[in-house]
């Protein structure tokens, strides 16, 4: 009879992800227990991820480390894999991480790499691979999430330190240029939020030299020049981000929004 603790949750985060939900969810049926955590999705989100065999969790979204560590709240097994509703698992990673769970020496936390499709390739520099985020495989319990907005801390509680698995799992960041936008819209209005709660002031020339090392960074120091178009639109797009974060800070901070009583109305 298998051992309980060799058992896996995975968990993904979605909100209006219709598209997107049905191949992530698909990529680990191997695993023992899937949990959406949906955040009252407007479209077919939750009928798909139910359809599927997974157990939908509503929570609604007040930052990105809230919800994580909901999520992980609502998962029953010791182990715990999260993948993200725009990534895909590998059958190169899921018999890694089957072999790691069952090794009695195992870490508490695994970081996994990333490999992104964008624009018909496969992206290789940009900040785009190997691409860690947070470790996505680790014992419930271990790793805790701050209650940032977006860009969310966390701490690993562990005396083991993480490891890292050698195989990629697949991510497609942005299923076209609209998608693109929408993302830096969502997340520079939520990065203005963490920065206000951090005490930081916006500007105009904050915004702009804020975007432009963004550019800088990626496309140069990263490589991104090397991905081609890709590369430049990526890098683009991280100034946008950037830019409008601090500007949308800025704009806060000064009352530039129109209400009726700007013009005198």
């Amino acid at each position: 009879m298998e051992n309980e603790k060799t058992k896996i949750t995975v968990y993904i985060i979605a909100y209006n992800e219709a598209e997107k939900i049905g191949p992530a969810i698909k990529s680990v049926a191997w695993a023992d227990e899937i949990v959406v955590a949906d955040s009252y999705s407007q479209d077919a989100t939750a009928d798909i991820a139910t359809s599927l065999g997974a157990r939908v969790v509503q929570i609604p979204f007040k930052g990105f480390g809230d919800l994580r560590n909901r999520a992980m709240a609502a998962c029953t097994h010791e182990w715990i894999f999260s993948l993200d509703s725009d990534e895909r698992c590998t059958s190169e990673v899921q018999r890694e991480i089957l072999e790691i769970v069952r090794l009695p020496g195992a870490l508490d936390a695994y970081y996994i790499p990333r490999k992104n499709f964008f624009m018909g390739k496969w992206i290789k520099h940009s900040g785009f691979f190997p691409d860690y985020r947070q470790p996505q495989l680790f014992r419930k319990g271990v790793i805790e999430f701050n209650l940032d907005p977006v860009h969310e801390a966390y701490i690993v509680h562990s005396g083991k330190g993480t490891g890292y698995l050698k195989n990629a799992i697949s991510q497609i960041p942005y299923k076209d240029f609209e998608e693109l936008l929408h993302k830096a819209n969502r997340y520079s209005t939520l990065g203005a939020q963490k920065l206000e709660e951090k005490g930081k002031k916006g500007s105009m020339a904050a915004a702009l030299l804020h975007g432009a090392w963004a550019f800088i960074h990626l496309f140069f120091l990263k490589q991104g020049y090397v991905d081609g178009w890709p590369g430049f639109v990526i890098a683009l797009g991280n100034f946008e981000g950037t830019f409008y974060k601090y500007a949308k800070l800025a704009e806060k901070q000064r009352g530039w929004k129109y209400n009726r009583h700007t013009m005198g109305g």
